[in-house]
């Protein structure tokens, strides 16, 4: 049998290792000194060619030389910590993964009286810095036993708030167990999946490889919590082996395992995964080679390089068996002119390429439209000069000298098995879309079109799919029909899950509070929808201004781009709640700066009541003008004086900005006969009657 390899989709840095490592070394290319409070991240190799670049490790503040920028590593520090570097004005940048911020967030929440259960290991950074933002009492259990024993000793059942965070790379088959005993004895517990996505998919993954694989290969740092989760998962279904290079490799002996399945911690980079499946193939020489990741794309020599290995899709074997050029010209067996011949480049023109064919009489000729599947405007769109290239014999004709080839041919026939491949190991593939037909958009992939129905290409209903055309895509192989060497793709599902990934990475940074940019993207009669980067929002209608509107336009439109406040997150329900309005901007805010008791106004008469007559002064804000304020003539209702829209000089002698009142006197600013009695000191009970109605 066969010897496989098989390597899991997920293996590699996850979202937010990625992020740190990168902003380390954008900012060591930047020439800038840099330490970071303690390892990066838990991968000894990365490590240390970070140290080679410069990048000093301390484990305190403290230990940071002059002139270096402190980066806080993806599993975060203590609340103290960052205090002390804001304190000491210490210059850094904080790398912490966004999901572990997001931890963070949700136990600064708590009060005082709520309980917090971590799930994980209590001498992690990660949880030592969750712990800090505890304003209450909290514990950390790393297993269904602990966690039993400290519900039972601190009586957390009989307490009223009670919530359980887990460290991001805590056990998904500890967790299920633990909310087994959450349900059995403390259901008052209100519990957060807070383990990455990344962790979760890579757990899952391996689960699923190590029950069809004889033996497992994790690689990864041996410090590394997600790397050491990953080799328990597989432990529980076959032989697993954690490694952290390719040089650990000799020391196993793996001939005697047909099914390898390799996997790598969330920390691990791409170039030692790729060295280790490299010296695997070289040494597991009797094998075929079957990943289900790209990654392995760069390792494994292809056809056009070697004859020694190729492709996923092109199964070829060290012991003689035919490389992909003998099995193309197996399959052409019988026809000369479909012979299968490898030719150097040596002139161009706009609308040939003339190719120069070892042991050829003949002048090798590619048409240009035998050159690419894919829309190209020139020849040297695919080839220049001095290119050797693989090409199809279409024809051979003596009589005139002349070889006609064709390269797109030949990248059709190979290009079919990577499209096979890539359905069944669920790639992601990508393409130029060159034509739109009846019902969808053809799409040029490794030489061969795939159609993508219009219900799959993410385009909406009411928008023409020419805005697809010779735009690149990326898209997944859904159906192939080999008798026909047809396949079908979809656009939509590799856009919908970069869609989904984006948004919980947005999710995970988000916080009350925070003023953020966004395009309002909808308006209904109840407020508009606001376009945060991949995540909706929405403000209000009573949220957009601080008068009174009848409807969204008034004040927004689709289109604009508008900073908001978030007011709300329910990360349940995946709702955010955004304000729009600015306190600066609020009428009683406007009054308290610019009308102090004794300014004079124009107010507009716009009710009446027995009492008095009510004016606006500023949107939103009206004064009540007291009947015994309007006139220092005794009158027996506001409207002999007054009518609804009159606009008069009146002077603020009273502010109560708790209650929302303004009083209002017209009188105060005419002169006083001298026979007028001040009846100011009439009852005014009726006021406060006044500005509720």
């Amino acid at each position: 049998m066969s010897k496989q390899i098989i390597l899991a989709k997920t293996a590699g840095f996850c979202f937010g290792v990625d992020r740190a490592v990168n902003l380390v070394y954008e900012l060591v290319g930047e020439g800038k000194k840099v330490c970071t409070l303690g390892p990066i991240i838990h991968n000894a190799q990365l490590v240390a060619d970070l140290e080679s670049k410069g990048v000093k490790i301390i484990d305190d503040i403290s230990q940071a030389p002059q002139g270096y920028t402190v980066v806080v590593r993806t599993h975060g520090v203590e609340k103290s910590v960052l205090d002390e570097l804001e304190t000491k004005g210490i210059d850094y940048v904080n790398a912490t993964c966004p999901f572990v911020t997001k931890i963070h967030n949700i136990v600064k929440k708590q009060d005082e009286n709520t309980v917090v259960l971590i799930a994980g290991d209590k001498n992690h950074p990660e949880v030592l810095g969750i712990k800090s933002y505890c304003k209450g009492d909290s514990y950390v259990f790393k297993n269904e036993e602990e966690l039993t024993e400290i519900i039972q000793k601190h009586k957390i059942a009989q307490k009223n708030d009670v919530i359980c965070v887990a460290q991001t790379t805590f056990s998904l088959n500890e967790q299920k167990k633990c909310k087994k005993i959450f349900k059995k004895l403390c259901t008052n517990c209100k519990i957060f999946d807070t383990i990455c996505n990344a962790t979760s998919d890579r757990q899952n993954e391996a689960e699923e490889l190590s029950k069809n694989s004889d033996a497992m290969i994790v690689v990864g740092g041996r410090h590394s919590s997600n790397t050491c989760k990953l080799r328990d998962t597989g432990e529980a279904n076959c032989p697993t082996f954690l490694i952290e290079t390719a040089d650990e490799l000799a020391s196993l002996d793996l001939s005697k395992y047909n099914v390898i399945g390799v996997t790598a911690g969330a920390s691990t980079p791409s170039v030692i995964i790729k060295e280790v499946l490299k010296s695997m193939s070289e040494e597991i020489k009797e094998k075929e080679v079957e990943t289900t990741s790209a990654v392995t794309e760069e390792v494994v020599e292809t056809a056009e390089n070697a004859d020694k290995a190729t492709k996923p899709a092109v199964k070829a074997s060290a012991d003689g068996e035919a490389s992909f050029e003998e099995l193309l010209n197996e399959s052409f067996k019988g026809n000369e002119n479909s012979k299968v011949v490898t030719g150097t480049v040596v002139r161009i023109t706009p609308t040939e390429v003339f190719v120069d064919v070892p042991g050829r009489k003949q002048t090798g000729v590619v048409a240009f439209d035998d050159l690419s599947s894919e829309n190209i405007s020139k020849c040297e769109d695919v080839v220049a000069v001095g290119d050797e290239i693989q090409l199809v014999i279409m024809k051979t004709d003596d009589q005139d000298g002349v070889l006609k080839l064709s390269k797109r041919l030949f990248d059709a026939v190979k290009g079919w098995d990577e499209i096979v491949a890539a359905k069944e190991n669920d790639e992601i593939l990508e393409g130029q879309v060159t034509a739109v037909i009846r019902g969808g958009v053809l799409v040029s992939a490794k030489g061969t079109r795939v159609f993508v129905p219009a219900s799959l290409t993410g385009v909406p209903r009411n928008q023409e799919l020419s805005v697809l055309k010779d735009a690149t895509v990326k898209f997944k192989i859904i159906d192939i029909n080999p008798a026909r060497r047809r396949a079908v793709g979809s656009i939509k599902v590799v856009s919908d899950a970069e869609r989904k990934e984006k948004q919980e990475a947005l999710w995970a940074t988000l916080k009350e509070g925070d003023k953020v940019k966004g395009t309002v993207k909808s308006l209904t009669s109840y407020g508009a929808f606001v376009d945060l980067g991949g995540i909706d929002g929405m403000v209000h209608i009573s949220e957009l201004s601080w008068s009174r509107i009848k409807h969204p336009s008034e004040v927004v439109n689709v289109g604009d781009v508008v900073e908001v406040t978030i007011k709300s997150l329910d990360e349940e329900t995946k709702k955010i709640s955004l304000g729009f309005k600015n306190i600066e901007d609020n009428p009683w805010e406007i009054l308290k700066r610019d009308y102090p008791v004794g300014s004079v106004v124009d107010a507009k008469i716009v009710s009446f009541a027995t009492f008095g007559a009510f004016a606006n002064i500023l949107p939103t804000v009206d004064g009540l003008i007291h009947i015994s304020q309007i006139s220092w003539d005794r009158i027996k209702a506001p409207q002999d004086v007054l009518k609804i829209g009159d606009v008069v000089k009146a002077k603020i002698i009273e502010i109560d900005f708790d209650k929302k009142r303004v009083s209002l006197s017209m009188k105060e600013l005419l002169d006083k006969p001298e026979t007028a009695e001040d009846d100011s000191a009439e009852v005014e009970e009726t006021a406060e009657e006044a500005t509720e109605e």
